[in-house]
């Protein structure tokens, strides 16, 4: 077969003769040979290693014919002008070329494919204009050539082994671009090449030294930033995936591209470390520092295939940050490790370390710091700067430090390990650098670690031998501050070991007079703990002023501090304390708190004579001068605090530019740190003062005050917070700003300026809320979130004496700076509520919803709820599903912001309806009520038709038919009326109902906010008793209690009874606010409401209970109720006598029961019978053409008894006796006191029963004369009618002492208890010894039981007198009271216990054996309460029957 020209043109020929096509062969072979199966397998065996040879088995089959291709040129194939050309083509044109040039050098084709572009790459990149990056005509050619080996490797026509041998052949001139555009384009992976390498040091070098250009260029304005970008994460990617991957097998060898790989990666660290430490300025290397640092950011890293692979690196890391060049002593640490602060230590150091700790998690990482300080030599300042960072940063790291420190010293103490020790003290020092509110001051540690008996030291004399002597090696190299706390807050140690503690004293006091530091001068509140130099004794001592001062404002006594240094710290307090405190100056005309503190000192006695009178006159000599010095004086005041506010002003003004920059969010921590110092400066302050970290704050919330330099700088922060939130909101959402919020409200929350900051947040929230621009609220908003979100951390605050009752944590502080009780106040409350809300979710919105409530407060969102459903009608419509997919808070900030608009938007969200439903965040009808009490119509933003529209809604159509679970009434009325009565009593007696009034007279409805919700509450008592009386069974013989009485009782029931006078004025005002509840509510509430038709007596067991148990202790007059209650009691009678049956048999029957089961209804009424009985006359006339019921008749004729009792043709007394009695009581009242004896003289011809009713009364009215005292003669007038009662009841020899010794169980006289009030009936015994002088010689001897009776009396009026019960008299009273033969008012109390003894001493030998039976069990237990008494009785009750009485004085 004879090819032809074109075909031998195009194959060529071989070296045997003319080459015949694959089909050619083929045929051949078919025809000569037959089927040989040994030979099928060698033919198997030749083609696979002519396979080989070619790579393809396309190019044994290819059959070209172009005679073209016969003169190519393959420079000129490869070094083409441009892409255009190169893809017009044709690619079998390509293929054709490479292979028939592969033929005549008898090499494969991909070898030599690979061979020819390795050495285009090498020309492209030669002459290179930039040491990393390919220039824009370079990457052009690049680009052609890529291109042409794509089209070859998909025709595997390419070598990339031989590709990779051929390029590293020249790898000094080859470029980073270069070699990333391959890795990209696919030709050749970065992977591939760094296993190609036949020299691992050369190719370490290569790689290291162009990743310190890549680093360079980070940093660089460049047009290819993007390009370097990518590069130098791909390549990093590269050298960690294959440095710390994990090995399937250990003990398989490791290869050499894992260990360029490593190397690359610890070279690149060390360079950037080196860099740091030099302290470079804008130099390559720090420029490479910063671009290798910036390899450590998320989205550098996620492109890794393995986070097992990233976490070992970041581990590995953070071992060799802390063991780079451990050339640092522990003396140099000791030193100099206040240097190494998180503010000290170099930003991009202190962000590394972050992102480690956020890779690793802060409690792997406390495990790997602590592993490397076990097991290696370490670089202190690395270590510690460590520390400060992850205390700092990481709340939660400071638990984990303590636990660490904590296991350091145990062990320590336990094997007496040294490096141990030293390690705890250097890291418990660095963390306490940082603030008490990162961690806790050294000087509390140290306290804690060894100022008890159970301190680590405690467990032998070796361990206190091994801490002395650590503590006397620190000497030499320690800062004088720590010695200080160490002599201040001394170990405790035994006193036989004292010397060991002595020695080291002494040895610390020699090494800080050697450093000229004196421990006399220490200031009252200096932080010893702090990192800051030790302060002049004047600086000191000015600051301890201002702060003593503070405490003193606060708690209005002389501080302890203050205190203590004027007895065992007087040199310091005399010569430095004392003279900046009295500093000469124009004493206000008001004095302030300073004047206040001092004049404090000098009536305590603190302040020397002529130390104060010298102030005193300095400061008049001031007030003389002022007018020629006032213009300078003002001049100089600015030019000292001008400065280091300014160089707060400039902090605050840094960090607002790095919080606009996305690039430099890293910085920001460190800038906070900055600030926090800064504002230690600007308030005069060295350090913040550890000790009052957790002080409660105490606060007036009425009249919250500041100092002007506080003041100044909280104006200061607070506005900075404000356009700082404004300017980072008008970038990124607040869910993507950086940490600035957090960092700087932590700075606020870690200085004593925290009172400070609060007290001007009262004032603008509370005070000036409603004048408060958009910026302002938005900004104090988010503040009061993230205040909220530190709570933890925060003191509690004391609102002061009209807060709630007990102290607050700070976000609910805030939400009850936020009132609704005015137009101006409810829209401030909507805006501000809007604002903080919407921050919140908008902030924390990968959060549940549950977790929100550690931000905000829950009564925050029920104040948003109620003024939202209180000011727009549209919020009480449901909400419809879907609504909104994003919270309205960039609407918030815009120039015009819709508040109306965005709080409906915010309303509806769906996520806030969700939120809505946690049960901490329910508005219940209770939370409702609570909020609409306080709410001041006359200012209210709703009308009263609107505000009753509201209320109509609110009640009847929202929370009432609302289920309880949800905090609704579950559509029971009772359940409402129960809740409102018992929040409007809450109210009435609570701080909110008084925090606006001065002077309330504690009136229910003393604010007419109350009137609104007591009209409510008598809608539906009405409706309730409607319902009620519709829905009784028939013939019910027990009525269902009253919901008023109901809630009385369980809060009566809660109140404790006892005999203090707090305890009693609260028991009092409960009970006047039930009083002047039943007087709003109707009548038929006292008296019941029977069934129509049924001649029963109404039940009025509830009130008669009321009465008996509580309300007569308000009877300060004796038996009678006050007129205002009675008369409601009778109002209530008439009309439920006028809708039964049989109006006269109810009435007698309801009085009836009055007279056995509630008597002083009835001598109620008496004693109101002149106002009473015209209105009941009146009424039972115009209902009924009759007489009075005979009941009320009773009362009228013993009403007409005592107006006639003075006249001789008066009727006799009507039944029963203590009716008569009370009635003749309250008349004799009325009559003149020379007209007593005239009035009282037909007593001889009563009844006896009438008489001891009549003393009992007469005896009640003593009483009340004395506890109350208007007027001076009254109690002269009761004790003339007591006197002439006893009288008469002696004339006629009638016993009255069993109404001193009367029990309920008395069948006859039991029920006259149920007339005296508690306290009237404690105080018989007063009453007993002020009629001394009334009671008959004979009666008294002859009278078996006097004696008894009269030691009974006299034991209980002394118990009296120690429990203070007889101090109940006014002075004013007391001192107007001069009246003849009553000791009582003469005297007072004293008087009449020392009366009453001498009485019973003179009586004692005077009564016969026969008084003295029971003595002895009389005296059982109360024997002590007078030993003479005692004593004489028994000795009498001894006596033989010749006791001689002769001698005995008289008595009277």
């Amino acid at each position: 077969m004879s090819p032809s020209p074109g075909k031998d043109a195009a194959a060529g020929r071989g070296p045997l003769g003319p080459r015949k096509s694959w089909t050619e062969l083929l045929a051949g072979r078919v025809k000569k040979h037959t089927y040989d199966p040994e030979r099928e397998q060698k033919l198997k065996d030749a083609a696979l290693h002519l396979l080989r040879y070619h790579q393809n088995m396309n190019d044994l089959l290819l059959e070209v014919g172009d005679p073209q291709c016969k003169d190519l040129c393959l420079s000129k194939l490869i070094d083409c002008d441009s892409a255009e050309a190169s893809s017009e083509r044709p690619s079998s044109f390509i293929r054709f070329a490479f292979r028939d040039q592969a033929l005549r050098l008898g090499v494969p084709v991909g070898v030599l494919s690979a061979r020819v572009f390795a050495q285009s790459v090498q020309q492209i990149c030669a002459e290179p204009s930039h040491p990393v990056l390919l220039s824009p005509e370079q990457r052009k050619k690049l680009s052609s050539s890529l291109e042409i080996v794509q089209h070859l490797l998909a025709q595997n026509m390419f070598s990339r082994v031989t590709f990779c041998q051929e390029l590293w052949k020249a790898q000094n001139s080859l470029l980073p671009e270069a070699v990333w555009s391959l890795h990209t384009h696919s030709v050749v992976s970065l992977q591939e090449l760094l296993r190609s390498h036949p020299d691992t040091q050369t190719m370490t070098t290569w790689l290291f030294r162009n990743l310190r250009f890549l680093c360079e260029q980070t940093d660089a304005s460049c047009p290819s930033a993007d390009v370097t970008e990518a590069m130098l994460a791909g390549f990093t990617q590269l050298l960690i995936s294959r440095a710390f991957q994990e090995s399937s097998d250990p003990r398989r060898p490791v290869e050499p591209e894992t260990r360029v790989a490593a190397d690359v990666l610890h070279r690149m660290l060390t360079l950037a470390l080196d860099t740091l430490d030099a302290d470079p300025q804008a130099t390559s290397d720090h420029q490479a520092a910063r671009g290798w640092f910036g390899v450590y950011s998320g989205h550098r890293c996620c492109g890794m295939a393995a986070a097992e692979s990233l976490t070992r690196f970041f581990s590995y890391t953070l071992t060799q940050i802390l063991t780079h060049r451990p050339v640092l002593k522990v003396s140099d640490a000791i030193q100099k490790q206040k240097e190494w602060s998180f503010a000290k230590t170099h930003q991009l150091l202190t962000t590394l370390y972050c992102r480690v700790f956020v890779t690793l998690g802060v409690e792997e990482s406390v495990d790997r710091l602590q592993e490397v300080l076990e097991l290696q030599e370490v670089n202190w300042q690395h270590v510690l700067s460590c520390v400060s960072t992850l205390v700092v940063c990481f709340p939660e790291a400071g638990q984990l430090v303590k636990d660490w420190i904590a296991s350091l010293m145990a062990r320590a103490f336990e094997s007496y390990h040294l490096d141990s020790v030293v390690t705890a003290f250097l890291i418990v020092r660095q963390a306490t650098l940082e603030g008490p509110f990162v961690f806790p001051s050294y000087a509390d540690w140290f306290k804690e670690a060894f100022g008890s008996s159970h301190g680590y030291h405690s467990c032998s004399k070796k361990t206190l031998v091994f801490l002395f002597k650590f503590l006397s090696d620190l000497v030499p190299w320690e800062a004088p501050r720590y010695m200080q706390v160490h002599i201040f807050h001394p170990p405790l140690v035994p006193s036989k070991y004292h010397s060991l503690l002595t020695d080291y004293i002494s040895l610390a006091k020699t090494r800080l007079a050697d450093l000229k530091v004196s421990l006399e001068n220490v200031g009252l509140y200096e932080d010893l703990s702090s990192s800051g130099d030790i302060a002049e004794p004047q600086s000191q001592a000015i600051q301890d002023v201002e702060k003593a001062i503070m405490v003193y404002e606060q708690t209005g006594k002389i501080p302890m501090a203050v205190m203590e240094a004027s007895i065992f710290r007087r040199p310091y307090y005399l010569s430095h304390f004392l003279p900046a405190l009295l500093t000469p100056r124009v004493l206000p005309k008001v004095p302030d708190s300073r004047a206040a503190f001092i004049e404090t000192l000098k009536r305590a006695d603190k302040i020397p004579c002529s130390l104060y009178d010298a102030y005193r006159q300095a400061c008049a000599t001031a007030e003389e001068k002022q007018p020629e010095n006032v213009t300078s004086g003002k001049r100089a005041e600015p030019d000292c605090a001008e400065q280091p506010l300014g160089l707060l002003a400039a902090a605050l003004g840094e960090l607002r530019a790095l919080m606009t920059d996305p690039t430099q969010y890293g910085v920001i921590s460190a800038q906070v740190a900055v600030v926090s110092g800064r504002i230690n400066t600007a308030l005069g302050r060295s350090s913040d003062d550890g000790s009052r970290r957790k002080a409660k704050i105490r606060l007036s919330v009425l009249t919250p005050m500041l100092q002007g330099q506080d003041q100044v700088v909280v104006d200061l922060l607070l506005t900075t917070f404000c356009q700082n939130l404004m300017a980072a909101s008008s970038f990124v959402p607040p869910e993507r700003q950086s940490p600035w919020a957090v960092l700087f409200v932590r700075t606020l929350c870690g200085h004593t300026l925290l009172p400070a900051v609060l007290t001007r947040l009262c004032q603008l929230l509370h005070h000036q809320g409603p004048s408060l621009s958009a910026p302002h609220v938005l900004g104090l908003a988010a503040l009061a979130v993230h205040l909220g979100e530190s709570r933890s951390t925060l003191p509690e605050v004391d609102p002061g004496s009209l807060g709630p009752a007990g102290s607050l944590c700070v976000p609910e502080f805030l939400n009850s700076l936020l009132t609704c009780c005015t137009r101006e106040s409810q829209l401030f409350c909507m805006k501000f509520c809007t604002a903080a809300i919407s921050y919140c979710l908008c902030k924390f919105s990968a959060q549940p919803e549950a977790s929100l409530h550690n931000y905000l407060s829950p009564g925050l969102i029920k104040k948003f709820q109620f003024v939202l459903l209180r000011l727009f009608s549209e919020a009480r419509a449901s909400c419809p599903q879907g609504h909104m997919a994003d919270v309205p808070w960039r609407t918030l900030y815009l120039p015009s912001a819709d508040w109306q608009g965005a709080a409906l938007s915010l309303w509806r969200w769906d996520r806030f309806q969700e939120l809505l439903k946690e049960k901490e965040f329910y508005l219940t009808y209770k939370d409702w009520i609570q909020l609409e009490l306080e709410v001041q119509p006359e200012a209210d933003v709703l009308s009263e038709t609107e505000r009753h529209d509201f209320h109509q809604w609110a009640v009847y159509e929202h929370f009432v038919p609302a289920p309880a679970a949800v905090g609704g009434c579950g559509g029971d009325l009772e359940v409402a009326c129960t809740v409102l009565v018992g929040e409007l009593m809450d109210f009435c007696q609570s701080w909110r109902n008084y925090k606006h009034l001065e002077h309330s007279d504690l009136a229910l409805g003393g604010r007419r906010g109350n009137e609104d919700i007591l009209s409510r509450l008598q809608e539906m008592a009405a409706d309730l008793e409607l319902d009620q009386g519709s829905s009784a069974p028939c013939g019910s013989s027990t009525p269902r209690s009253h919901f008023l009485f109901r809630v009385f009782k369980t809060r009566l029931q809660a109140l404790a009874r006892g005999d203090s006078m707090a305890t009693r004025l609260r028991r009092q005002q409960e009970l006047l606010m039930c009083k002047r509840l039943l007087l709003r509510l109707p009548p038929s509430v006292l008296v019941g409401s029977p069934q129509a038709g049924q001649p029963v007596s109404p039940s009025c067991e509830e009130f008669f209970s009321l009465v008996n148990s509580e309300l007569r202790n308000l009877c300060y007059h004796g038996s009678v109720l006050t007129h205002d209650i009675t008369m409601h009691f009778f109002r209530g009678l008439l009309n439920v006598c006028f809708r039964s049956q049989d109006p006269a048999l109810v009435a007698n029957l309801t009085l009836k029961e009055c007279q056995a089961k509630c008597p002083m209804i009835v001598t109620s009424a008496l004693s109101w019978w002149s106002s009473l009985e015209p209105v009941l006359c009146s009424r039972w006339k115009k209902c009924h053409q009759s007489t009075l019921p005979q009941e009320l008749q009773r009362l009228q004729e013993a009403q007409e008894f005592a107006s006639n009792f003075h006249s001789d043709s008066a009727s006799p007394a009507p039944s029963p006796a203590w009716i008569s009695a009370a009635a003749l009581h309250f008349a004799t009242r009325e009559v003149r006191k020379e007209n007593i004896k005239t009035h009282l003289r037909r007593l001889d011809c009563e009844r006896e029963e009438l008489l001891i009713a009549l003393l009992f009364f007469s005896l009640m009215g003593l009483l009340s004369s004395y506890l109350t005292q208007r007027d001076t003669a009254e109690y002269a007038k009761a004790v003339d009618i007591c006197a002439e009662v006893l009288m008469c009841l002696g004339r006629r020899k009638v016993s009255w002492l069993m109404l001193f010794q009367l029990t309920e169980a008395d069948a006859e006289l039991g029920h006259l208890l149920r007339l005296a009030p508690e306290q009237h009936t404690r105080l018989l015994p007063l009453a007993f010894y002020s009629l001394v002088s009334c009671f008959s010689q004979d009666a008294v001897i002859k009278e078996e039981a006097f004696l008894y009776v009269a030691v009974d009396m006299y034991l209980k009026l002394v118990q009296l007198f120690v429990d203070g019960e007889t101090r109940i008299v006014s002075p004013q009273a007391g001192r107007s009271l001069k009246l003849q033969g009553h000791s009582l008012l003469q005297g007072g109390p004293v008087q009449l216990v020392r009366e009453a003894r001498a009485f019973l001493l003179q009586l004692i030998p005077q009564c016969p054996k026969r008084c003295f039976s029971n003595m002895t069990e009389l005296l059982a237990g109360r024997g002590d309460c007078d030993p003479e008494v005692s004593n004489a009785l028994l000795q009498r009750q001894q006596a033989g029957p010749s006791f001689d009485l002769s001698q005995e004085p008289l008595l009277f």
